[in-house]
């Protein structure tokens, strides 16, 4: 069953793809755009909303599920809070990124592509975050973090943790 919010999204949603069948014959050059927009709805690209998408724009559900896999920005399952993308490139590997991410694991206890039991935190890789000069780096939502030790790390999630709980008490 859903919320009045997921039904206030959906109609977001549908309204949406209304504009762009009104605007298209070929519905489908819009796909991108609309799983961006249901993402930014939903948080993630559920199963019932990539068939809502093809049961409105008319395009088979196993094209859009294509699409919405092959691009690594789209996410299939709920996603925590904050996001931590931990930049496993060249420059960040060779300073250390592997014992920053063992260090990220143990301490959320979760793998990468996965999201804390308490959906604060999911944790995915980069190839590259553009910000070599400070290997190694994470980016936890948009903001670049360098220059990690396996302390520094810990007291970046902690300081995440903390701010939570102080905006849930006050």
């Amino acid at each position: 069953m859903q919320t009045s919010l997921e039904n206030d999204r959906m109609a977001k949603l549908k309204k949406y793809m209304g504009d762009v069948l009104e605007k298209t014959d070929r519905p489908e050059s819009y796909l991108i755009a609309v799983l961006h927009r249901a993402q930014n709805l939903f948080g993630y690209l559920s199963r019932e909303v990539m068939d809502e998408i093809a049961l409105t724009m008319n395009i088979p559900t196993s094209h859009i599920w294509g699409v919405a896999t092959f691009y690594h920005y789209f996410k299939l399952k709920p996603q925590g809070k904050h996001s931590i993308a931990i930049c496993l490139g060249t420059a960040c590997y060779v300073k250390g990124a592997g014992d920053i991410l063992r260090t990220i694991k143990k301490e959320l206890k979760i793998g990468i592509g996965e999201t804390t039991e308490d959906g604060f935190f999911s944790l995915h890789e980069a190839r590259c975050l553009g910000a070599c000069g400070l290997a190694p780096v994470v980016m936890i939502d948009d903001k670049i973090y360098g220059e990690l030790t396996n302390q520094k790390i810990i007291e970046i999630i902690n300081g995440y943790r903390k701010r939570d709980q102080k905006s849930k008490e006050g």
